[in-house]
Parts: C-alpha cells; sequence; structure tokens
C-alpha cells in the first residue's frame, strides 16, 4: 500500500521480486500524486507478476490491503509496508515458522542503523499496561525489553509493517477492520486472530529494514489525528476497562487532549 510514499517504494518492489520463491507483488495506491505508481506501472508493465490497484482516493491502510489481498492467488498473504526492504529468502523464512494453528508471522522490523523498532512485539495496549509505561514501569508496560529471541516466538503483537499470514487465516478474519483508517489495524487484527484460536508468532530470526513514515512526514496532523482515533477505537473494541462509562469518557479526553498538544510541534516540524 502506498500514498506519498517515496522513492523507497521502488526498493521496495525490486527486493520483493528477487525473492527465492515465486510472488505476486499487488501495488495498491491510495491516491498518490507523486507519480510513483504510474512509474512503477509503466516500468513492469511486460511482467505479470506485478500489478497495481488505483483506489484514486486515500482509503486507509486497511482498506488498501484488503482491495489488494482481494486480488491475489497464492495461499500465503505478504502485507509489506512501501517504506520496507526484505532480502531473497525473508518470505521463506517467515513462512517456514507457519503451521496449522498459525494466523500471523511478524518479523523484527530496524532502521537503517540497526535498531529495533519496539513495535516489532508488543503487549496489546491495554490502558493499566499504557499507564505503566508512562510511568516508567517496563515490566508491566506495553514494551517488552531485553533480548530478542533467535527462532519463532508467540507474542500479542507484531508490527503490521511486515505480516504473513496463511489466506484462509486473512480471509477467516474478514481481513483488516476497515473501521481503522490508519494505525492500530495490525493489533486489532493481531488480537482477533488470538481470540480465534490462531498463534501471533514473532519470527525473531528474520530482519527487515523499515524505511518508516514516508507519508507521515508530508502529512503530520492529518496521520496524527487517525492514530489518536484509531487508539480510542481500539480501547472500545477490546479493553474491559471501556465497559465504565466514566473510564471510557476519561481516555476519550486524555486521548484528544494529547492529540491536541501535539500539533504545534508537529507543524514546526513540517516547516522545518
Amino acid at each position: 500500500m502506498l500514498a506519498d510514499s517515496g522513492p523507497l517504494t521502488r526498493e521496495c518492489v525490486e527486493h520483493a521480486l528477487a525473492s527465492d520463491r515465486p510472488v505476486q507483488v499487488i501495488i495498491v495506491d491510495n491516491g498518490s500524486d507523486d507519480g510513483v505508481p504510474e512509474a512503477l506501472d509503466r516500468a513492469y508493465a511486460a511482467d505479470d507478476r506485478v500489478s497495481v490497484v488505483y483506489n484514486r482516493a486515500n482509503l486507509g491502510f486497511g482498506p488498501a490491503v484488503n482491495r489488494g489481498a482481494a486480488q491475489a492467488r497464492g495461499k500465503l498473504l505478504l502485507v509489506l509496508n512501501p517504506d520496507c526492504l526484505i532480502e531473497p529468502d525473508t518470505i521463506s523464512r517467515m513462512a517456514a515458522h507457519v503451521g496449522p494453528h498459525t494466523g500471523i508471522v511478524g518479523a523484527v522490523v530496524q532502521d537503517e542503523a540497526g535498531h529495533v523498532d519496539p513495535a516489532s512485539r508488543r503487549r496489546d495496549p491495554l490502558l493499566a499496561r499504557a499507564l505503566a509505561t508512562k510511568l516508567g514501569r517496563g515490566s508491566a508496560g506495553i514494551d517488552i525489553t531485553g533480548p530478542l529471541p533467535t527462532g519463532a516466538v508467540p507474542a500479542e503483537v507484531v508490527s503490521g509493517a511486515i505480516l504473513l499470514m496463511p489466506r484462509s487465516v486473512f480471509e477467516t478474519l474478514g481481513g483488516f477492520d476497515e473501521a481503522f483508517f490508519l494505525h492500530c489495524e495490525d493489533i486489532d487484527l493481531c488480537r482477533r486472530a488470538r481470540d480465534h484460536g490462531y498463534q501471533v508468532l514473532l519470527a525473531g530470526d528474520v530482519r527487515v529494514m523499515h524505511g518508516k513514515g514516508g507519508s507521515s512526514r508530508h502529512r503530520p496532523v492529518f496521520v496524527s489525528r487517525h492514530k489518536h482515533r484509531s487508539m480510542y477505537l481500539w480501547f472500545r473494541r477490546h479493553d474491559p476497562a471501556a465497559k465504565q462509562p466514566l473510564v471510557r469518557w476519561l481516555v476519550w479526553l486524555g486521548i484528544w487532549s494529547h492529540f491536541l498538544l501535539k500539533i504545534p510541534g508537529q507543524l514546526l516540524r513540517k516547516r522545518r
């Protein structure tokens, strides 16, 4: 999926096509105006492994993935951010961890300097854990500290930057919940997979470079607004604490107050 995601998209496609197993690359364009989707369409016009789906509008991450998945023919689906670069054996190594009860396999995402994104493996962002994270009580918070595993381990949440799923599981879950426009759709998908009895695994032996945020830099307030909306939506859907009206109201107030407080800094950074 891409929406003004920048030049890394071309590299993303090149790396995917260099995979050591047959692939079908479906590029889903969410109304980009940078010309990248059209350029890729022309560049791979003679390659039947590559196709471009034009949404002509920004439908959001999950809805875009769902439309791409509807055209996929393989038994395994790889959801890949356009700023992620995989190695030739990445898909094979992730697929090696797929078993009869596997729902989702994630990988360790990191930046060019090798710094691991904490979102590679996290706990559900329940209210109590979010507060523990804010208070610096790491062991009770959302992030999982310590050395990464050398193989596949169960996880509550893995990063949506790269997800491998059996197609049958994706269809059973109904794909991504399209109520989430941006952010938290991967957390929701992992939660629903576990609720259906599927395993969510982190392939600790697979590293993927993630460029992070081409479209986020162009429209920081837009992205932040949807991120905060999705945080509240996830809370309402999955956190038992949301059953209490007063707690629900306080969380709503806290989330949107946080959003408003961040706007000046985001606008200042954008001008720079």
